[in-house]
Parts: C-alpha cells; structure tokens; sequence
C-alpha cells in the first residue's frame, strides 16, 4: 500500500489546476505587460485570476500581489511593515517562537537593522492567548505577525481575536497563512487582518508561485526592482500559466472545504486515537483546535529518522517536521516551544492526510507505526535504560 502522508510538505496538483497551466503555456504564452493582442490576451488571464483569488479570502483585486511563494511574501510583508514603523519611529515587532523560518530568519535580519523583536512564548498546547499578544504590544510597536496555523503541528491561531486587538492598537498584523488558505475559512476583512501570505503549492496548485494579501493604503517595499510589473510592487515578467493554475486550484479546494474538513477531522481523529494507544507517546498540539488533516506525534525512545525510513519501506510517506528544514540534525524549533525536551522532540512524526485518505489507509497507518516504534525500540540503549529504570520516562 501506498500513502502520501506529507501534504504538509507540498501537495499534487489538482487535475483542472495542470489543464489549466497546460493550456496557457500552449495559447496564451505573451507578456502580460505587451500591448498587442497576445499580451493582452495574458493580461486577461493575469486579472482574471487576481480577482478569483481576491474573491476567496474577501480581499479586492488590488489588495493581491502575486509572489513566488509563502516565504517571499512573508519576506515583502515583514521589510514592508518595518520600513513604515522606521518611519514613524516605530521599531518593535511582535511575533511568535514557533513561526516558519521565513519568518524567523527574517526577523533576525531586522533586529540586526535596529528593530526590537518580542517573540511570544508557545503554550504546550501549541495555541498564543490574545491577551499575552495585547500585553506585548507598545508605544513603538509597528508590527504583530503571527502563523494562522502551524506547519508542523498543526494548531489553528486566535487570528481574528488577535487582529482585532492589533486594529485597537492602530498596529498592522501580519499572518503567514500558508497552510491555513483554502483549508479553513478565512476572510481578511472579517478576520482583521492587514497582510496575508499564502502558496499555491499547498492547496493542489503549482511550486514557484504564491501571493501576499496587503490591505488597501499599505505601501509595499520592493523586494525585487528591475520593472513596473504587479503595480510597480514587484519586477520581473508575471509567471501567467502558474498564477492561473493557482487560482484554478484555490477555487477548486476552497469550494469542497466543508466536505474536506468533515472527512479529514474524521480521519484526523481516528489516526489520533490509534496512535495514542502506543505507550509513552504524546499528541503535539491541541486536539480540536488544529488543521483537519494534521497529527503530529512524538515517541520516547526512538529516533524521528529512522521512523521515517521504516514507514517509507512500508509506503508511507511522512516527516519529522518542516520540509524546509529537513536537513537538519537539530530537533524541531517547534517542538522545542511548546516544551518537548530535545530527546522527545527527536523521535518526532508528522503526518498530514489528504483528502483522498481512507479508513483502511489510516488503520494500514497506525498498525504500521506501531510495529515500527516497537522495533525500534527493541534496540534503543535509550529505551533499554529507560525499562530498567536507570532513566525515567518523560512522556
């Protein structure tokens, strides 16, 4: 049996959302910045497919700008808002410890520019309380950017309570909502939020594109100069076939949410309860308040890679934790947040489900982990000392 269990990772592109890119590389192959009848023909496209995604997350066509994903409209969101707080004399940001790396990283760069950054403690939930996010907020804060759901364990943000806190504050609000759009419902305007990121590869659209939701009245910094493309906001000629493809695929996965979500909480769930049963593991996050389709796992006693090598001979294809950091020895920065000890957080497994997930491939999935986390643990020194007693369990 063969699963694909890293949705959180990247997804397969929807069949309309391939027709789509297919037949505009094939017929509608101008620049959209042309003005003859070809490049038209692709400006068409281009506006057509601002307006789809705009109407999706109750945004207007010209609050979109189109990107190359989640971490470079994270990147534009976060120097945009600060070099308007440097203006104003605002240098305090606001986010969280277990944000993606496109936003950490970021923010590391702007603290060596002079900006202040206050990153909020995670509860061992994995949930921020709005009001911890209202304390934190000063005189001199110009920005508050917080993940709408986090891409390893899963858990869903108080967004709207936070940004309406911020609206209060007169302070922007960012949230890189990355693994949130089309699997939840969102409405910016609704939601209080200023800026949105978001990539289509993650809800069955094209690698290589996303977009950034800015609200009307923020001015924008480039990131990328060179041309009068995206409003002058970004350069470079707009990648048409893969914008279209990625409205085509926002259409399609957020029209089917509502059967999506009460199908994957089902499976969600059942693949929690099984998972559970196996001694000294522990759920990271919270159960209910966490994206339909996310589990995330840690089992004392174990190495998170070997896992992921067993389950892969067994065909189920799962992670540790972030795709962008799977290189890396060091435990998860998420995990680490939400209290798990270093030798927890490495014996860590996260399984995000598709849509297409059955009862059967679920079972096939929490006996498989089973038998794996039991033959791993027949060998571990670690597990070994903690039997006899000469260490004691966490979990």
């Amino acid at each position: 049996m063969k699963i694909y269990a890293d949705n959180a990772a990247t997804t397969k592109m929807s069949e309309n959302a391939i027709h789509t890119m297919v037949s505009l590389l094939e017929d509608s192959w101008g620049n959209p910045s042309s003005l003859y009848a070809h490049g038209q023909m692709a400006k068409e496209v281009l506006e057509k497919a601002r307006a789809d995604v705009a109407a999706v997350i109750g945004a207007s066509p010209d609050e979109i700008l189109f990107t190359s994903g989640g971490s470079e409209a994270d990147n534009q969101a976060l120097r945009s808002v600060a070099e308007l707080g440097r203006k104003k004399g605002k240098m305090h940001i606001i986010s969280s410890a277990f944000e993606h790396h496109a936003i950490l990283h970021t923010l590391e760069r702007l603290k060596k520019e002079d900006f202040e950054v206050t990153l909020l403690d995670v509860h061992e939930n994995g949930l921020i309380l709005p009001e911890e996010v209202e304390a934190a907020i000063r005189e001199d804060t110009c920005l508050v950017t917080i993940m709408f759901a986090n891409n390893e364990i899963g858990t869903i943000q108080p967004i709207r309570e936070i940004g309406r806190i911020c609206r209060e504050k007169n302070v922007l609000f960012h949230t890189d909502a990355v693994q949130a759009v089309a699997h939840v419902p969102i409405n910016v305007k609704e939601d209080n939020i200023d800026l949105l990121s978001a990539s289509a590869h993650k809800f069955h659209g094209p690698k290589g594109v996303g977009f950034l939701y800015a609200k009307k009245g923020i001015r924008l910094t480039n990131l990328i100069e060179g041309g009068a493309q995206e409003r002058g906001r970004r350069a470079g000629t707009e990648n048409v076939p893969g914008i279209a493809a990625m409205a085509e695929a926002l259409k399609e996965t957020s029209s089917r949410m509502d059967e999506n979500t009460a199908h994957l909480t089902k499976m969600r769930d059942k693949l929690i309860s099984g998972l559970a049963e196996i001694p000294h593991s522990a759920l990271n996050g919270d159960a209910t308040h966490r994206l339909p389709s996310n589990v995330n796992f840690c089992f004392e006693g174990i190495e998170g890679e070997s896992l992921l090598l067993l389950l892969d001979d067994k065909g189920i294809q799962a992670s540790s934790g972030s795709a962008c950091t799977s290189g890396s020895l060091d435990p998860s920065h998420v995990l680490l947040a939400i209290g798990r000890v270093h030798d927890v957080a490495h014996g860590s497994l996260r399984l995000c489900l598709g849509e297409d997930i059955t009862e059967e491939q679920v079972d096939y999935i929490i006996k498989s982990v089973k038998d794996v986390v039991s033959y791993l643990r027949g060998f571990s020194p670690v597990w070994r000392d903690l039997m006899s007693g000469k260490a004691r369990f966490i979990l």
